[in-house]
C-alpha cells in the first residue's frame, strides 16, 4: 500500500494528465464547435459526476444561506471558464498552460486588496518573479500579443476571483456545498452566451464532448483528493506537469512546439506562483496549532 504523501503525489500527477488531455480535446473540438457550446457541455456532463454525492447525501449540500455569494462564485467562474476554453482554441496549448499558471499570483494581489491581507518581502519577490515571466512569454513589442494570450490572462485574473470568493465562503460553507453549487449553477449559466453560437453537435462530436466533461470531473476529483491527501509543498509543485502533458499533446496533435522562452516563463510563474501557494498554506497551519 502506498503512503498517504505517495498516494497524494500519484493522484495529482494523474489530474494533471487528466487537465492537459481536457485541455487537448478542447483545442480539438474548439475548431468545429464555438468554445462557449464546449464549456456548456463541459458543465452538462460535468454535472453527472455530483450524481453519487447526492445519492450519498441527499440534498443536505444545498442547505445554504449564502446563495447570493455562491451564485456570484459560479458567475465569476463561468466567465473565467469561457475566456479559458475561447483561449485553447486560439493558442497553442504549452502557452495557454503556461500563462494559466499565474492565477495564484493575481489572487494574492486581490487578497490584498479586498481582503487586507498581509504579504511580506519573499511573497512579493514570489509575485514579481511570476508577473516578470508573464512578460518573458508575451514579450510585448517584440512578438505579436494574440487573443488567447490575452484571454488566458483574463481568465487567470477572473478565477484569481473565484479563489478570493472560495476563500470567503469556506468561513461557512463545506467544500461540498461549494462544489454543488458551483456545478449546478454554471450549468444554465454558461448555456446562455453558448446559445448565441449554438449549432447541434453531430454524433462524433457530442462523444467528444462527453469525453471532456468526465475528464474534467476526473480531473477535479483527483486533483481535491491529491490536496486532501498530502501536504501542499509536496502536491502543489507536481502541477508543472500540465505544462508538460500540454507541450506532448500540442506536438503530437497539433504540430505545436513552444520555444524556449515559453518554458522558461512557464517556468518563472510556477515557481513564484507555487511559492506562494506553499507558503500561504505553511501559515494557515502554523495559525491552526495550538500555542
Amino acid at each position: 500500500m502506498l503512503s498517504g504523501e505517495k498516494r497524494a503525489a500519484l493522484l495529482m500527477l494523474v489530474s494533471t494528465v487528466a487537465f492537459a488531455s481536457m485541455h487537448g480535446l478542447v483545442r480539438n473540438i474548439g475548431q468545429e464547435l464555438h468554445p462557449f457550446e464546449v464549456a456548456f457541455f463541459r458543465n452538462l456532463f460535468g454535472l453527472f459526476a455530483l450524481t453519487p454525492l447526492f445519492i450519498r447525501y441527499g440534498f443536505a449540500p444545498l442547505k445554504t444561506q449564502r446563495f447570493g455569494l455562491l451564485t456570484l462564485r459560479a458567475l465569476v467562474n463561468t466567465v473565467a471558464m469561457l475566456c479559458f476554453f475561447m483561449a485553447l482554441s486560439l493558442s497553442p496549448l504549452a502557452t495557454v498552460s503556461a500563462l494559466g499558471f499565474s492565477a495564484p499570483l493575481f489572487a494574492t494581489l486581490l487578497a490584498v486588496l479586498f481582503l487586507g491581507e498581509v504579504v511580506r518581502v519573499r511573497r512579493w519577490i514570489a509575485i514579481m518573479v511570476g508577473f516578470s515571466g508573464t512578460i518573458v512569454i508575451l514579450r510585448p513589442g517584440i512578438i505579436e500579443l494574440d487573443l488567447g494570450m490575452v484571454l488566458t490572462l483574463i481568465s487567470s485574473v477572473v478565477w484569481a476571483g473565484a479563489l478570493l470568493i472560495i476563500k470567503i465562503l469556506s468561513r461557512t460553507e463545506s467544500s461540498l456545498t461549494i462544489t454543488a453549487y458551483m456545478s449546478i449553477l454554471m450549468m444554465p449559466l454558461s448555456l446562455i452566451p453558448a446559445l448565441f453560437y449554438w449549432q447541434w453537435p453531430t454524433v462524433e462530436q457530442l462523444g467528444w464532448l462527453v469525453g471532456i466533461g468526465i475528464i474534467g470531473a476526473f480531473a477535479q476529483l483527483t486533483m481535491t483528493e491529491a490536496l486532501r491527501l498530502g501536504d501542499t509543498s509536496t502536491v502543489i509543485p507536481l502541477d508543472f506537469f500540465k505544462l508538460i502533458w500540454a507541450s506532448i499533446i500540442g506536438y503530437f496533435a497539433f504540430a505545436e512546439v513552444p520555444d524556449l522562452l515559453t518554458w522558461v516563463g512557464g517556468l518563472m510563474i510556477f515557481a513564484g506562483a507555487t511559492y506562494i501557494v506553499v507558503r500561504e498554506s505553511e501559515l494557515k497551519k502554523a495559525k491552526a496549532e495550538p500555542k
